[in-house]
């Protein structure tokens, strides 16, 4: 690239010229990182591991710890951020058992998401569901443990709805329309052992906007 710039620019110093290579090389670079697609969405009923890879090193380093078996992978943008998409996963057991794989040997931290079939889950009086709006709902899986509810509340900062998405109950730890509120949330989430996801906030229904544990 240097001779090029050399023969554009004849009469500037050799060492401007070289600044001058920089900037293009960059600006190349960021042309590069925007051409990256948008993540497709799973299939119904597909879990999804998408694992934080912003640069081609740890692309190349988490595809060589990754074994044959795991065909559909994809470098992909996920709201923010450039990230490796894992699919094919019909259990969350299965993606959960590889986030946990990619982070001890990797060193690289996970998201799961679905997309459940478009069902609606069986209406109990005593809850009086409610489907939420047009948004962003982060869930947490708290495995029949409700007591998670308040360890949940620390680290939104706030009251934790009790929620059902995919005719399986869950703990709601925010609902917002704001893209990078909910991915954020998610983030603190994951970042202290919760299984946590972000959904389409349509999908899911609210059984409890506070969860009161006795």
């Amino acid at each position: 690239m240097s001779e090029t710039v050399v023969q554009r620019f004849p009469n500037l110093p050799y060492a401007v010229v070289l600044a001058i290579a920089g900037l293009i090389g960059g600006i190349s670079s960021v042309a590069a990182q925007q051409r990256i697609p948008v993540c497709q969405p799973p299939n119904v009923g597909e879990y999804l591991l998408l694992v934080v890879s912003p640069t081609a090193n740890t692309q190349k380093q988490l595809r060589n710890a990754l074994p044959p078996e795991l065909k559909s992978i994809t470098t992909c943008q996920y709201l923010t951020d450039t990230v490796t998409r894992i699919g094919g996963f019909n259990k969350i057991d299965d993606a959960n058992r590889w986030a946990r794989y990619i982070n001890n040997i990797v060193g690289l931290s996970g998201i799961i998401t679905t997309r459940p079939a478009d069902v609606q889950p069986s209406q109990t009086v005593s809850y009086n569901p409610q489907a939420l709006g047009q948004g962003y709902a982060v869930l947490v899986d708290y495995f029949n443990r409700p007591e998670l509810a308040s360890n949940v509340e620390q680290v939104v900062g706030g009251d934790v709805g009790f929620a059902s998405y995919g005719q399986r109950p869950y703990l709601l730890a925010v609902y917002t329309t704001n893209q990078k509120e909910a991915y954020s949330t998610l983030q603190k989430l994951n970042e202290r052992g919760f299984v946590a996801y972000l959904v389409d906030s349509r999908k899911v229904m609210l059984l409890r906007s506070i969860v009161r544990l006795q």
